[in-house]
């Protein structure tokens, strides 16, 4: 009998832990949001998002507060002798925040741990050929995003795409954009959709606007958005969402349906911040 009591006990326990983990972590996340800002991160995140001036009060609160969430829930690792300091884990925080800026995401859930290389790193890459033949070859890397719990940034890429944020490159919103594309488990440009309707636009315009950046490339003309956009559907939400955010007035201008629904996925328009003085 009490054998029976202690099993139904520890039943009781684990479903009502399983039921008040959400609440938890909300109530978790909240307490961390309200906590002081620190003046030096402050610092850095002017110095690293040229529109942070231009953000809001309300909008540079909620930044402040992903970014207090997103440094207590992942882990940074130098690699290559690199140590990690606070601009750095700032500075990544800041922008890869921007992705949930207006409540769209939770917190890149499968995300553990961001390793930061202090410049382009090289891997060693298997490739299949013909006749079941395995090919190995180095290739250079300035970061990537692993669907399993990593991301892997270059240090002096990440600085550089921070003194050039109109030149429509930058490594943080590419990797963490396939984080959000990496959530379902599948790295195929869908990242998950608020309702199921909307899975039907979101397929018609990202074909549509990735034929049209594929077409362009073959006849030469020059594009809005990066030519490595082309590579696959996935690069292409990533590529996109980079343009998104330093290029906004030029891909409404080129892909208007494709602002728009990125505008919606993303729920902020940072042609906003470009009109604010």
């Amino acid at each position: 009998m009490i054998q029976t009591l202690i099993v139904l006990l520890m039943v009781v326990i684990i479903t009502a832990a399983i039921l008040l983990r959400p609440a938890l972590m909300r109530w978790h996340r909240n307490r961390l949001k309200h906590r002081p800002f620190l003046p030096l991160w402050r610092a850095v995140i002017e110095q690293t998002l040229p529109m942070y001036e231009k953000l809001s009060l309300d909008e540079r609160r909620r930044l402040q507060g992903h970014i207090q969430v997103f440094l207590a829930e992942k882990q940074f690792i130098g690699c290559a002798g690199l140590e990690v300091t606070e601009e750095m884990k700032i500075t990544i925080a800041a922008i890869a925040c921007l992705l949930l800026l207006n409540e769209r995401g939770q917190y890149f859930p499968k995300l553990r741990s961001i390793l930061v290389y202090p410049t382009v790193y090289i891997v060693n890459e298997a490739t299949f050929v013909e006749n079941f033949i395995v090919e190995e070859r180095r290739e250079a890397r300035l970061g990537e995003s692993w669907s399993a719990d990593q991301v892997v940034l270059a240090w002096d890429i990440v600085k550089r795409d921070t003194l050039h944020w109109t030149d429509g490159h930058n490594v943080v919103l590419h990797e963490f954009a396939h984080q959000l594309d990496q959530e379902d488990g599948k790295a195929e440009g869908v990242p998950i959709l608020p309702s199921h309707s909307d899975y039907a636009i979101w397929k018609q315009v990202m074909t549509q606007s990735y034929r049209q950046l594929c077409q362009d490339i073959e006849r030469g003309v020059q594009t809005v958005i990066d030519s490595y956009g082309a590579t696959n559907p996935a690069e292409f939400f990533a590529v996109a969402t980079e343009t998104f955010f330093e290029k906004p007035r030029r891909l409404l201008t080129h892909y208007p349906t494709l602002y728009e629904q990125l505008r919606r996925y993303y729920q902020l328009d940072p042609l906003q911040w470009m009109g604010r003085q």
